[in-house]
């Protein structure tokens, strides 16, 4: 039995659910998600609560239950609080700044990097060593967060490049003489 399929989502006050079919529509304060789910689950919205069940138990019906119901509440948080990935630029020279739909990144290359913000994520630069990454769609916010961090990644030595807020750089010692 999936531990995480057997939890109803819990529907904050302001949410709305509503299904046809396989796919699931959530409307919130921030936007509109929905997600259509396969034939090997059943979903049903109950009072404030949406249940995911399983149609039988087979391996692929039960692997589709947790994950759909994980889906669902990803929804769920989504259209209330919404998903925030953090990075930090470290390095000398290294910096971010926004320029319209363009985040433009300072790398040490021979030239600027214009990032474009893809819709559906709003990007900020609060200071020229931060970038915040917001939206109500997980997939996307972590996508874009990822396509930001993959101009230049920390490297072990000195620890300079885009790093996720809170992520440890394992650093390695130089050459000895």
């Amino acid at each position: 039995m999936s531990r995480i399929g057997k939890k109803p989502v819990e529907m904050p006050s302001g949410v709305s659910a509503t299904i046809s079919g396989q796919t699931i529509e959530v409307k919130g304060p921030k936007g509109t998600r929905s997600f259509t789910a396969t034939d090997d689950v059943t979903l049903t919205v109950e009072e404030n609560a949406i249940k995911v069940t399983p149609r039988g138990m087979s391996k692929r019906a039960r692997q589709q239950w947790g994950m759909s119901r994980s889906q669902v509440e990803n929804l769920v948080t989504g259209v209330t609080e919404g998903f925030k990935k953090e990075l930090e630029i470290t390095g000398v020279g290294y910096r971010a700044s926004m320029q319209g739909n363009t985040l433009k990144l300072a790398l040490g290359y021979s030239h600027d990097v214009d990032f474009e913000i893809p819709a559906g994520v709003t990007v900020t630069a609060p200071k020229q060593t931060e970038i915040v990454v917001e939206g109500i769609d997980q997939q996307l916010v972590g996508q874009v967060a990822a396509n930001i961090r993959e101009w230049r990644k920390p490297e072990p030595y000195k620890g300079k490049g885009i790093r996720y807020k809170g992520e440890y750089i394992f650093r390695k010692e130089g050459k000895k003489k």
